[in-house]
């Protein structure tokens, strides 16, 4: 028996919903991070299926979903989406007609993305043909045809069938369709486009900057300052916490993972004073200069944690106060600062009106009932965007409308300004941004697209190593059965978005581009099953706007990684994230640093990690413990009782490597860390051959406090932490000199 006929003994044995959940992309099973195999139940099946839209109360409403998607591809002329291959000699799609239509004539039209058109006709039975079938008891057939040259980006096809060439009937023949046709490269712009060297950054979270004209957290002023000195000192980018959209409405929604958007920025990073028309505003002057504001700003200014409610506050008041001048001495005049917000707003159109609209509604609802977080708990005739009470709410409040439109050009004008700054000052890369797994379902993208979210549903990961209870993101999950039916726009919109002031894009847990874990409505985070997305189309997609914005592009491998993963994602260019508390043998010994692959980003830690010196002192186990993140006691104790081996394993590679002497290590009971060995560790990842070595400033720093710990919102001072010195002051610091020293030897910008 063949294998194709053993695949399909299997898919007989399987029940309705097993089948079904097959034929969508669910995995019956995983291997996890511990070996073991773990099966999907059918409780999670029929809950995820359900909030696909699937009618799964019977097994006979099932027979018919698992019918209609397999009859589907044969009763439309041309797939939704087409991915043609740039390096392809030539370009081919399928039409799928009806076998009695073979005598008619198709006629094809390109439109181009740059507006041109290209027509075309064949007769369909000139045409080869590659498959037939029969759904519904009709005779289909499918055909190749041939197109023309297209040059890389996004086009449409359109095709009719011309009943004038048949003998058939005219209703039958006269049909029409259309296809999105993205011409797309192998390869992502890579480290070498940039550099000729191997190069090195500092990764900051934006809202943990001080300086003394912040507002109780960084912002894009900050940003620009931390630039400009890190790249008079050789560093080639910063790379930041995602800045997507969260909240105006509710500044205490602080994950910068859990946006409401991906395609826009968080305006709270705003510098007020720097705001275009701030100088002219004599009324915003006054409120910042007045006595009680004054100090209002020196309190969140001087706490130790972020208090986003207050600066929020007071960012928005006088931001409001700019938009009012600028309506009455800008856009009443048509300046040329109207031209350019005018500009901005066309170029963004729709998406930044449903945005602002969104924001405008989200304010408004809250104050009537506070607890309003989120289009699903507006009445019903505002949860459809494209509604009637939508659109009276736009005219009615085009004025809010408008402020959060303002807004929102402001913080593009301002972070544009900190890429200028980068350039100017010779970073090879500038920054490195970071592009969110998924929205949270409250927010404005599910509103403005629910079709192609799965409400109710979540993104996460099953249980590994650092999360013994699996893991539940709350990101409400895209539909890979829509995504292509959309074209990929929401991907591609997002990757643009982010990619149009970055000089490099992590994408966070890109594994969910090939599979991603969905948890069910109502079900623990160790119950999720994994589905399939369409990895190669997405990674031509990546490759394509990587190359047209000159933007390196690393993928978040970390975790459960199915096999072969790395090789698919080596081969379209994207940088693997190396980190070395997880580059080890399976005897636990840490890898030397000439294995690190040189298509990679190489760190000691993330934000959900914890610093060098909060592992070497066991600060992140005690804070585990301390939130009951253990199933089991013996599994703690077992942690602390690794966790002495490891820091001698530590010590030993860096003793191996000759970048530290054993004088010179840190104590290890008790553990205490000290700079020799926070130096060693980035000499250590220095002479690994990646490409880009990214050092966290809280390590750069030797905080010992975690950015975040997964699992948990308000037990931990998740986003809250400030840096405990401001911008000036961080580069007169004994480890930062120490640092900088280490990387101007190890990483000194030497062409190859």
């Amino acid at each position: 028996m063949t294998r194709i006929d053993n695949k399909k003994q299997r898919i007989l044995h399987m029940t309705p919903i097993e089948r079904l959940a097959n034929q969508v992309g669910f995995h019956s099973c995983y291997t996890n991070s511990f070996g073991e195999q773990v099966y999907a139940t059918d409780d999670s099946r029929f809950a995820l299926l359900k909030a696909m839209g699937f009618k799964v109360d019977s097994d006979t409403s099932i027979e018919e979903c698992i019918n209609e998607l397999n009859d589907r591809p044969w009763l439309s002329l041309l797939p939704d989406t087409q991915i043609l291959h740039s390096e392809n000699e030539q370009f081919t799609i399928s039409v799928t007609i009806k076998s009695s239509q073979i005598q008619a004539l198709l006629k094809w039209q390109i439109l181009t993305e740059n507006g041109k058109t290209i027509k075309g006709n064949h007769q369909l039975s000139e045409l080869s043909r590659v498959a037939e079938n029969n759904p519904y008891d009709i005779d289909y057939c499918r055909c190749v045809l041939t197109l023309p040259y297209l040059s890389e980006g996004y086009h449409t096809l359109q095709i009719s069938l011309d009943a004038g060439f048949s003998s058939f009937g005219k209703d039958e023949l006269e049909q029409s369709d259309s296809c999105h046709l993205i011409v797309a490269p192998k390869t992502c712009y890579g480290p070498r486009d940039a550099a000729d060297y191997k190069m090195w950054g500092l990764a900051a979270q934006l809202y943990s900057l001080k300086s003394n004209n912040s507002w109780g957290l960084g912002d894009f002023s900050d940003l620009k300052k931390l630039v400009k000195n890190a790249a008079k000192r050789g560093a080639s980018c910063i790379g930041l916490n995602p800045i997507h959209p969260l909240f105006p409405g509710n500044p205490a929604h602080r994950s910068p993972y859990s946006p409401t958007s991906r395609n826009f920025l968080n305006t709270i990073y705003i510098d007020v004073t720097q705001v275009v028309n701030f100088d002219q505003c004599q009324a915003a002057i006054d409120k910042v200069n007045s006595k009680g504001f004054k100090q209002q700003i020196e309190t969140v200014n001087a706490a130790k944690m972020i208090d986003y409610q207050h600066s929020a506050w007071l960012k928005y008041q006088v931001l409001e106060l700019l938009y009012q001048h600028f309506q009455k001495e800008h856009l009443a005049s048509n300046s040329t600062l109207a031209k350019q917000y005018q500009e901005f707003v066309d170029e963004f159109s729709e998406g930044l009106k449903t945005l602002a609209t969104f924001d405008a509604l989200y304010e408004h609802f809250r104050k009537i009932d506070f607890n309003a977080y989120g289009w699903t708990a507006w009445p019903e005739e505002y949860q459809n965007p494209k509604s009637n009470a939508v659109k009276i709410f736009q005219k009615e409040h085009a004025d809010r409308v408008g402020f959060f439109q303002f807004i929102q050009w402001v913080a593009d004008s301002q972070l544009e300004l900190v890429t200028k700054a980068a350039k100017e000052n010779g970073m090879a890369v500038g920054l490195y941004l970071d592009l969110a797994v998924g929205c949270d379902g409250g927010g404005a993208d599910v509103w403005a697209n629910r079709e192609i979210y799965v409400s109710g549903g979540s993104v996460g990961a099953p249980p590994d190593a650092t999360n013994l209870l699996g893991q539940d993101w709350g990101l409400t999950p895209i539909n890979p059965l829509v995504l292509k039916q959309q074209g990929f726009k929401p991907f591609i919109n997002a990757l643009r978005g982010n990619m149009r002031h970055a000089g490099a894009l992590r994408i966070d847990h890109v594994l969910g581009y090939m599979r991603q874990y969905w948890v069910a409505p109502g079900k623990k985070a160790n119950e999720g099953i994994y589905i399939t997305f369409p990895f190669e189309e997405m990674l031509r997609i990546i490759a394509l706007e990587s190359r047209r914005a000159k933007c390196i592009v690393i993928g978040e491998d970390l975790g459960t990684t199915p096999e072969g993963f790395g090789r698919v994602m080596a081969s379209a260019g994207l940088l693997s994230y190396r980190v070395l508390f997880f580059e080890r043998w399976e005897n636990g010994l840490f890898q030397r640093p000439e294995h690190y692959p040189e298509q990679s980003m190489v760190t000691v830690s993330t934000h959900d990690l914890p610093t060098l010196a909060g592992w070497w002192t066991g600060n992140d186990l005690l804070w585990r413990e301390r939130l009951e993140l253990y199933p089991t006691k013996e599994m703690g104790q077992s942690d602390r009782n690794n966790r002495v081996t490891d820091r001698q394993l530590l010590i030993d590679a860096m003793v191996d490597m000759q970048v530290l002497v054993p004088e010179h290590a840190p104590d290890t009971s008790p553990a205490k860390m000290n700079a020799e060995l926070s130096v060693a560790v980035q000499r250590f990842l220095a002479r690994a051959p990646s490409r880009i070595q990214l050092i966290p400033l809280e390590d750069a720093l030797g905080i010992n406090e975690q950015v975040n710990i997964p699992g948990t919102i308000d037990e931990h001072p998740n986003w809250l932490q400030r840096l405990p010195f401001n911008t000036d002051e961080i580069w007169q610091q004994d480890d930062m000199k120490n640092l900088l020293n280490t990387m101007g030897k190890e990483r000194g910008h030497v062409s190859e």
